[in-house]
């Protein structure tokens, strides 16, 4: 199983025959950019080719009536001026001779991805297609688009297939109002769009488009929209966006599979969207899709208009398709005040039909008057750092350059032998490592390690964190017999953990005895700041204490998560008890753990599981799988080498960057749980804004105009 591509060159054919300045930027070039990026790249190599087809008139009428399929065909026979007519009657639309023929290997290309992922024959993929599809209408053609590609695909997957679940997540910029009409009464499809809006006044001018449409009859509480009121959008907002509002809602609604509407127009430098978000971004969100449906992902192009942006933005979601680590997210991670304001609005109109907001802190529908109702676009201030990428990034192209300085580590991971994990049964991609650190180093370090232990400080020891590294410095003592096989666990973590830092290898798992793990992690943690690292980012489950002689001075974030009880001991020492169901684990994770991570942006993530730590093997995958993003990939897991293979083997396969397995069905949170997470928040959230759900004084004015 691996990553499908599908497309077909035709799909090229149309193009605008008159002049229209709506229109034109709807081109052939967008198809042949994103495949000449993904080619240069070497990632189309990489992926299964799969030939689109063209769709049956039955399939097509899915979603669209007799009449108008029997319309669109009509216009392979049209010349210019009749073309230019019927054209004039939609909004926003061109029809070519080639329309009908182009439209129908749209539909059928993403039908051949749906069908490949659904019958296994790959795990997810790519259609890369035009024309578009989300705007499309039963009746009408819209915004460029003439059948509705991914609505389609919906109805084929729950005819052909027999799916009951079905999540559509739609980050183009523009609002599906087509794919919103088709499903607002069906509670089988939960459509999530974020898109401008500015209050009603940009494109399509809906009133629908707003927080408050969630849907009709049947199908309410199933329609999410999350309308941008300003331009200028970025990585933050975006990923906040994701955090805490559709992550809680599908991990609760429970998709068998994922289909995104993936218009490229809402990344930085496009004409339409004018947001900010980079690249990268995309790939961070196909990852946080991955944990989803076991991974059954269908991302098919809809917009996406200058041309660098989107092939840059098509590569980062194939990467991340492909189970790459994408690179780190640029710019603040600080969500603007009109962010806040729409993830507020949508959570409290949601919050009566979904279990998993209810348990949370959601704020009061804010009122009309509280917004500009100007008709004029809002922008960010100037030279507010808030709703920008990064203050120093002087134009899109050396943005765009940047992608390139990220070269994918040639091991992506690599984990230690010892007696109890070389019966695994791993991936031959997955390396399995024999090397050590020399002796030497091991046993300084091993020196280093039980004197601290021993709660002496590191200034006070009589050598310091370099000269341990020094050959020689504790050659003359003789560990003990007992300590040889701690220190050859050791070695090898140490071994692994320079191959990480050194850009060898991406991630890795360690095993350790549980009378050593303690000691071990305080060492990996001043190993990875010796070499440089500015911030590590350690998450504990179990009895681990976090070691007395860690400064509190922004270098460390240590999360707990099997602590004894809520408590925020600093503002980068908190602990939390394991929350005891599946929707108060998700509420940890998605509303806690990942938006300090994303906030801090780590440059390792440390993940330690010590003696009792309680997780079962859905959880220890799900936390492995989502902790690859803050830090670009670059996690290390220290795991007791006493431990159940099944939870080795399933947290290798989630570092390696498959998706983990479904927690079960949704149970809510306990009353305790929900307690612990609303206090912990409300205390950190000044430090950590990634925390914010709602908009607040203390974000007023950060990026309005």
């Amino acid at each position: 199983m691996g990553t499908a591509l599908v497309y077909h060159e035709d799909m090229m054919a149309t193009r605008l025959l008159w002049d229209d300045s709506e229109c034109k930027i709807e081109c052939p070039e967008r198809l042949a950019a994103a495949l000449g990026s993904l080619r240069q790249c070497g990632l189309e190599q990489r992926c299964l080719h799969v030939t689109a087809r063209e769709a049956s008139e039955a399939e097509l009428g899915l979603v669209h009536s007799p009449e108008y399929v029997a319309l669109v065909r009509g216009t392979q026979t049209l010349g210019t001026e009749e073309l230019q007519a019927l054209s004039r009657q939609y909004d926003a639309v061109y029809f070519h001779p080639s329309t009908f023929h182009c439209g129908r290997l749209a539909v059928g290309a993403v039908l051949q991805l749906v069908d490949a992922v659904l019958t296994g024959a790959v795990h997810n993929g790519l259609a890369l297609v035009r024309p578009p599809g989300h705007h499309s209408q039963r009746a009408a053609a819209n915004g460029f688009c003439v059948f509705n590609n991914v609505a389609i695909a919906a109805e084929h997957a729950k005819r052909k297939h027999g799916l009951h679940r079905i999540l559509i997540v739609d980050w183009d910029i523009h609002h599906g109002q087509g794919i919103q009409y088709i499903f607002e009464d069906d509670p089988s499809v939960l459509y999530f769009s974020w898109h401008r809006y500015e209050h009603g006044h940009f494109w399509p001018f809906l009133p629908e488009s707003d927080a408050d449409t969630v849907g009709q009859g049947q199908g309410r509480g199933f329609t999410v929209n999350l309308p941008w009121n300003q331009v200028g959008m970025g990585n933050a907002d975006y990923l906040a966006a994701f955090l805490h509002v559709l992550l809680p809602l599908a991990s609760e609604f429970d998709p068998e599979l994922v289909l995104i509407s993936a218009g490229f127009d809402s990344a930085i430098g496009d004409p339409e969207g004018q947001m900010q978000a980079t690249p990268e971004c995309f790939g961070h969100l196909t990852q946080l899709l991955q944990v989803l449906a076991g991974g059954r992902i269908c991302a098919v192009l809809e917009g996406g208009y200058h041309l660098e942006s989107l092939a840059q933005s098509v590569c980062m979601t194939v990467r991340a398709l492909l189970g790459d680590p994408v690179p780190v997210l640029s710019g603040p991670m600080v969500p603007c005040h009109s962010a806040l304001e729409s993830i507020q609005n949508v959570r409290a109109a949601q919050a009566p039909h979904w279990k998993s907001l209810r348990q949370q802190d959601v704020a009061p529908v804010l009122s009309t008057s509280t917004h500009s109702t100007e008709g004029k676009p809002l922008s960010p201030l100037p030279g507010d750092p808030i709703c920008k990428a990064e203050a120093e990034v002087a134009s899109l192209s050396f943005l765009l350059d940047q992608q390139h300085l990220h070269p994918t580590p040639p091991v992506r991971m690599a984990i230690t032998l010892t007696a109890a994990d070389t019966t695994l049964a791993l991936s031959p991609h997955v390396l399995r490592q024999e090397g050590s650190s020399p002796k030497w180093e091991t046993e300084a370090w091993a020196r280093w390690a039980g004197q601290a232990g021993e709660s002496v400080m590191i200034t006070c020891v009589s050598v310091s964190v370099t000269d341990v590294l020094s050959p020689g410095v504790w050659s003359a003592h003789h560990r003990p017999h007992e300590s040889l096989a701690q220190d050859e666990a050791l070695g090898k973590l140490l071994y692994l953990l320079n191959g990480i830092l050194d850009g060898q290898v991406n991630s890795g798992m360690a095993a350790t005895s549980a009378p050593a793990a303690a000691a071990n992690l305080d060492v990996a943690i001043q190993r990875v700041l010796s070499l440089g690292a500015q911030r590590v980012l350690c998450v504990v489950l179990g009895h681990l204490d976090r070691p007395l002689d860690l400064a509190d001075d922004g270098r460390i974030l240590w999360l707990n998560i099997r602590g004894k009880e809520a408590a925020t001991v600093s503002m980068f020492h908190v602990s939390m008890p394991l929350p005891e169901t599946t929707g108060g684990f998700q509420s940890c994770i998605f509303g806690l753990v990942l938006p300090m991570a994303y906030g801090f942006q780590p440059d390792l993530v440390l993940v330690a599981l010590g003696p009792d730590h309680g997780l079962q093997e859905p959880q220890a995958a799900l936390l492995a799988a989502v902790l690859r993003g803050p830090a670009g990939g670059r996690v290390l897991a220290l795991l007791e080498e006493k431990s159940a293979p099944e939870l080795a083997q399933v947290l290798v396969r989630a570092l390696y960057g498959e998706a983990p397995p479904s927690l079960g069905p949704f149970l809510a949170a306990s009353l305790e749980d929900r307690q612990a997470l609303m206090s912990l928040r409300a205390q950190l959230q000044s430090r950590w804004e990634m925390l914010r759900v709602a908009a607040s004084e203390s974000t007023e004015g950060r990026g309005d105009s």
